[in-house]
């Protein structure tokens, strides 16, 4: 339709991972998805005919940027210790959404190591890097 409107809202997407509902995102892009594979690959021969490869890599990077001052800096600092503890029992489920619209992505995920800290007169932000297998994607619209 020509006349819809349709209306994005960052505070109804939300990034659940284990039981937390994550909070207190940084300013700017907050949550980044990327898919670790290709998909498709392709190569062609010296006589100019074409191959293709389907990756069946399912995994993808979760990128979370949190204020230095979220609480879920403590959920993610403790899930990836308990990854570490239990000699990597610490995969938990953890899924995207826009409730606003229909993009949706869930998966089982891990927390690949501490973000990085830095200290600064202002507020500094915390990139949580994740990685996720098995997701389910649906990369819709609002």
């Amino acid at each position: 339709m020509a006349n819809e409107v349709k209306t994005y809202s960052p505070d109804r997407v939300k990034v659940i991972v284990g039981v937390a509902a994550l909070s207190g995102f940084a300013d700017g892009t907050f949550v980044d998805i990327e898919p670790l594979g290709d998909g498709v690959t392709s190569e062609a021969g010296a006589d100019g005919e074409v191959a293709r490869a389907m990756s069946l890599d399912q995994r993808h990077t979760i990128t979370v940027t949190l204020q230095q001052t979220s609480r879920s800096n403590d959920v993610l600092s403790a899930l990836h210790l308990a990854d570490q503890v239990s000699g990597g029992d610490g995969a938990v489920p953890v899924a995207v959404t826009d409730l606003r619209g229909t993009t949706l992505f869930g998966g089982t995920g891990w927390v690949v190591k501490q973000a990085k800290a830095t200290f600064a007169k202002g507020l500094e932000a915390r990139e949580w890097t994740l990685e996720a297998v098995g997701l389910f994607h649906n990369g819709g619209t609002n």
